[in-house]
């Protein structure tokens, strides 16, 4: 079994896997903490609140780390689901459309696995709660032909259009 820490932007419904770990404890989620803050290239960068569940792991320390970096986080209420319903979508969607379908033996397809879904989930999947838009969609040739492109083994399909070469 393997924790995975995610984050989603809620304004625009971007995904990203912060860190995959067995046994994750407070030091390790220290760390996740200062690569999401991070003044380059943090996906935190920017963010004002950070909505987290009653997990032991988000220590005071993590708490800390992210008030230093300028990020309010706002601790859920106890067995109250529903008022993280952007992470309980994306953790159904996940297993609906990908995790439930293959049978993983080890952390390094896992990884991969979930490299290629969050590509997938970013540049090539429509959301519903977007009007049917796509988050950050791949650029298209107006005058090219569809091309079908594959993702895990054909598990995920997208189209786009594509200048083919002369």
């Amino acid at each position: 079994r393997y924790m995975v820490l995610f984050f989603i932007d809620v304004g625009t419904r971007k995904v990203q896997i912060a860190g995959i770990d067995e046994a994750p404890d407070g030091a390790w989620m220290q760390q996740m903490a200062r690569n999401q803050t991070d003044a380059i290239d943090g996906f935190l960068l920017g963010k004002r609140y950070l909505i987290h569940d009653r997990d032991p792991l988000y220590t005071a320390k993590f708490d800390e780390m992210m008030k230093g970096s300028g990020i309010t986080p706002k601790r859920l209420q106890a067995y109250r689901p529903t008022m993280n319903s952007f992470a309980e979508s994306f953790i159904k969607t996940i297993k609906s459309e990908c995790l439930n379908k293959l049978i993983l033996t080890s952390e390094a397809q896992l990884r991969y696995v979930l490299k290629e879904y969050i590509f997938y989930y970013n540049h090539c999947r429509f959301h519903r709660g977007l009007g049917g838009r796509m988050i950050e969609p791949l650029p298209q040739d107006e005058d090219g032909d569809t091309v079908e492109f594959n993702y895990l083994g054909g598990l995920l399909r997208s189209y786009r259009r594509v200048k083919r070469a002369a």
